[in-house]
């Protein structure tokens, strides 16, 4: 990969742009001026509700990439949504502290989904790739002194369940995962490259 990046990343997300700076692709970021907080979700087709958010982040960063580089900049856009499932419940980002270690208790004990909807778009000639991924997280006995000092930061804000896997990992809480954690992350790495690759392939180079 150059190191000159030749993508952008629809996403404020650091995880996700940490994602792929450490699968060696550096990223340009342009955050898509959609709030998924106020779009209609349900359990029922998770994939297809993330899948259409990273299309729809997309299309937008691809208009903020023509007004921001004209025809020049970086040729492809990757944007993704993620969304966890709990009982066909959707479990979004939590809106305060309360709500948070509300979401965090009602994981305990027992499995949830997590899905990641993954869209990239050659700027070049418009074509696209949309896929998804779901992975399995349960998570252990945690003490009430550990989620509580958890809650009182604010390492669950902004975090589809109110929590960032690999951190949580790091800290020491009980968490398993049945499936590729970087979806739990946000980002897929190993399928973004392989859709990467397969697309620069098809547009011959």
């Amino acid at each position: 990969m150059s190191a000159h990046p030749e993508v952008i990343l629809a996403s404020g997300s650091p995880r996700r742009r940490a994602i792929l700076a450490e699968a060696g692709v550096p990223a340009t970021v342009l955050v898509p001026a959609i709030d998924d907080a106020t779009a209609p979700a349900d359990g029922r087709n998770p994939a297809a509700y993330v899948m259409s958010l990273a299309w729809f982040k997309a299309r937008q960063a691809m208009a903020d990439a023509q007004a921001a580089f004209g025809e020049a900049g970086p040729r492809w856009i990757v944007a993704a949504d993620t969304m966890c499932v709990r009982d066909g419940e959707v479990i979004g980002k939590p809106a305060d502290r309360a709500e948070a270690d509300a979401m965090i208790r009602g994981f305990a004990g027992r499995a949830h989904s997590v899905v990641t909807g993954v869209c990239i778009v050659d700027r070049a000639t418009g074509a696209r790739t949309i896929f998804s991924d779901e992975a399995h997280v349960t998570l252990g006995a945690l003490g009430d002194a550990a989620l509580a000092a958890y809650v009182a930061g604010d390492g669950w804000r902004g975090k589809a369940g109110g929590y960032n896997y690999a951190d949580r990992v790091a800290d020491g809480w009980p968490l398993a995962c049945e499936g590729d954690p970087e979806t739990v992350m946000g980002l897929p790495s190993v399928a973004v490259l392989r859709a990467l690759e397969r697309m620069r392939a098809e547009a011959g180079g």
